[in-house]
């Protein structure tokens, strides 16, 4: 019989290890989750996972060098999906220094030990499109980088000290899949397409009154996470390692996000105002959104937009939710899951 493939996944609690490990236990895998200690445990679908499908933890934390050595000596992966991170951006003005340690020095120490105790690991890394930040669209894998925040700059110095160096230096297979915005039932509710279908979802029951929001004009490439990790096997499974962008290939502005998101919930909204005077109304005249500046970030990147088409020539890769879709799916999601608290 032949034996399994072992793969470790960082980052196991958030959207995107969850729908990874999946897939993965989908077709044949043993699957480690790498998972911090933390007084609130894992989340309820990680939960799900290690009781329905006997996902493995290893406890560690990227930030802490002899956590990562012990979990590789105990895992030896033949794969390592890399997805740890302080993930959100303006988040990342907030605390530089963490971020820096997790989304640099951590992918360092991941990459490093997991190549110390398998010389033919493959190791995929999270890149993203925050590392083109001003460029202008569509971005693909030959557009310069120009990253504008401490989360895309710490990424970008990942991808090519850790990632590219390594790949040319020491042959090592290192890959990186560029995602573009991804989004999914399981997103955090801190960051903004899942605070918009919560928050409007608790505004239709009669749970909140209104959502502030920052730039609505700000443009985005947004997709399924469920869709996107197939791209991250794909990846780790050609001949041959390398960088590719992973998108739709259309963009949306926030304000577009909101506007289906309301419709899914057949409340449209109208826009009045301009700027940090714009508001949404309901159709009764109700003031349900607001623009509040402290949400617009330092330095914003106003337009990301991915060329998907070497993912879709290469691995034969391309998105099967469509973004009317992917917006129907969270609010649906978020309205199921408190419609029981409704007055």
């Amino acid at each position: 019989m032949a034996k399994k493939p072992k793969a470790l996944i960082t980052g196991i609690s958030g959207q995107d290890g969850s729908y990874l490990a999946e897939l993965l236990f989908d077709k044949g895998y043993d699957v480690y989750g790498l998972l911090r200690r933390t007084s609130a445990g894992p989340p309820p679908y990680i939960e799900d996972l290690h009781l329905a499908k006997k996902l493995s933890y290893v406890y560690g934390n990227v930030r802490d060098l002899s956590t990562i050595r012990i979990a590789m000596e105990e895992v030896r992966p033949d794969e390592v999906y890399n997805l740890a991170a302080q993930s959100h951006v303006w988040v990342s003005f907030k605390v530089p220094d963490e971020t820096w340690e997790t989304n640099f020095y951590g992918v360092g120490r991941v990459v490093n030990e997991a190549m110390r105790v398998n010389k033919d690991v493959r190791v995929y890394q999270a890149s993203t499109s925050e590392m083109f930040g001003s460029t202008p669209p569509p971005q693909s894998e030959a557009s310069p980088f120009s990253p504008v925040s401490p989360y895309a700059e710490a990424k970008l110095k990942a991808h090519e000290e850790f990632i590219v160096a390594y790949r040319e230096k020491y042959g090592l297979f290192a890959a990186s899949g560029i995602l573009f915005n991804h989004e999914s039932p399981r997103r955090g509710k801190h960051f903004v397409t899942r605070k918009i279908t919560h928050s409007l979802a608790k505004i239709k029951l009669g749970l909140q009154d209104k959502l502030e929001l920052g730039n609505l004009e700000a443009k985005r490439d947004w997709g399924y996470a469920g869709d996107y990790v197939e791209a991250m096997h794909l990846i780790l499974q050609q001949k041959k390692a390398d960088d590719y962008v992973i998108a739709t290939g259309e963009s949306h502005t926030v304000r577009d996000f909101v506007n289906a998101a309301a419709a899914a919930l057949d409340m449209p909204i109208t826009w009045e105002g301009e700027g940090a005077h714009e508001v949404g109304k309901d159709k009764n005249g109700k003031v349900i959104i607001g623009v509040d500046p402290e949400f617009y970030r330092p330095n914003e990147v106003h337009y990301l937009l991915g060329d998907p088409n070497k993912a879709r020539e290469r691995l034969g890769w391309t998105r099967k939710v469509s973004f009317d879709q992917l917006v129907t799916m969270m609010v649906k999601s978020d309205y199921d899951s408190l419609k029981h608290l409704a007055p």
